[in-house]
């Protein structure tokens, strides 16, 4: 009896997986993404209670290139109150929230990473 059994277990999902078939792709289900990203590092500021803010835009940049939000008019870094201060200066520009994570940096201090995505026009 256990023979029969096993043998008609075989015979079910080998017949199972013979009917079985894959999704298929065309150029028309392709989609091109209609958002770019970018991601806000805000690290705490040596005796302040400011944020840094540093944009990574996915851009080919050297070892030590400064990524840090500046000052259009000044040309200084800027510094923010808070990552939710960053967050209100990049909505201005259109930019909307995704994600956020949180990282280590120098044991006790965090510094914080937050995923935004812009539609393209």
């Amino acid at each position: 009896m256990k023979k029969i059994t096993l043998m008609m277990l075989i015979v079910l999902s080998t017949s199972v997986c013979f009917n079985l078939s894959a999704q298929t792709t065309t150029s028309d289900t392709i989609r091109v993404s209609k958002y770019i990203y970018c991601e806000l590092v805000g690290f705490p500021r040596l005796l302040s209670n400011k944020v840094t803010i540093s944009v990574d835009f996915g851009q080919e940049t050297e070892f030590f290139e400064d990524k840090r939000i500046r000052d259009e008019r000044t040309g200084k870094i800027k510094a923010f109150n808070s990552m939710i201060d960053a967050l209100n200066y990049m909505g201005r520009d259109g930019w909307e929230f995704v994600q956020a994570y949180i990282g280590a940096l120098y044991g006790h201090e965090t510094e914080c990473h937050w995923i935004l995505k812009k539609k393209i026009k």
